[in-house]
């Protein structure tokens, strides 16, 4: 039983990881922010905020105000985390650490 919550656990955070991607992807650079598809739209919210970028001043204070019970700065986080790859599954991490053969 406690098998089977972890795996909806982690099957609904793909899933919203997924969704927060697509529309991250979906966001077209009108402010010459790029989207990466597989960045969150928290992490380019802070990449904006950090160059000066109008999206990054318009979505980071909300975003990290939707967030709020993961402390402050979310976006900033996110951005680590995305450069730390932490949103890959443990099989793709090793594979980052190690290089791809």
């Amino acid at each position: 039983m406690l098998q089977a919550l972890r795996l909806t656990k982690a099957y609904f955070e793909q899933v919203f990881i997924a969704a927060d991607q697509l529309v991250n992807a979906l966001i077209p650079p009108l402010d010459g922010t790029i989207s990466y598809a597989d960045e969150t739209l928290s992490a380019r919210s802070y990449r904006a905020y950090r160059d000066g970028k109008i999206f990054g001043k318009l979505t980071m204070k909300p975003i990290n105000l939707l967030f709020f019970w993961q402390g402050p700065d979310h976006c900033y986080k996110a951005y680590l985390k995305e450069r730390a790859r932490k949103n890959l599954p443990a099989e793709y991490q090793q594979h980052t650490e190690q290089g791809c053969q």
